[in-house]
């Protein structure tokens, strides 16, 4: 009859622990998250944002409108770095460099005329 109680009180005892664990909050905190590439997706499960360094050693970060489509890039080189807006058309409307102490600035207009300032 011992033995039965003790299971019973062991068997209790493991329930409340169980509950009051499942209970808690479950937040963690982190100082430093080290990944290869990191993606952010929204509610629909679509990549929305995603840095990731290339195979040269470029670091990109890509954000992404609703459909997934590209529509800013940011790249970071040992050289420099560079700046690309997209347009709703996939084309590039603002470019923006600097790489060897050269800046470069280019803006498409509408009607395709590309501008240098």
């Amino acid at each position: 009859m011992k033995n039965q109680r003790f299971t019973i009180l062991l068997g209790l005892f493991n329930l409340v622990l169980i509950l009051f664990i499942a209970a808690s909050p479950h937040q963690q905190d982190f100082d430093k998250i080290r990944v290869k590439e990191f993606e952010v997706i929204d509610s629909k499960g679509v990549v929305r944002a995603a840095i990731k360094t290339e195979s040269d050693g470029e670091v990109m970060l890509r954000l992404r409108d609703k459909t997934g489509t590209i529509r800013v890039k940011l790249g970071a080189t040992g050289q420099g770095s560079s700046l690309v807006l997209l347009n709703d058309a996939t084309e590039v409307g603002v470019h923006a460099v600097v790489k060897n102490k050269e800046t470069k600035f280019m803006v498409v207009s509408k009607d395709g005329k590309k501008r240098e300032l």
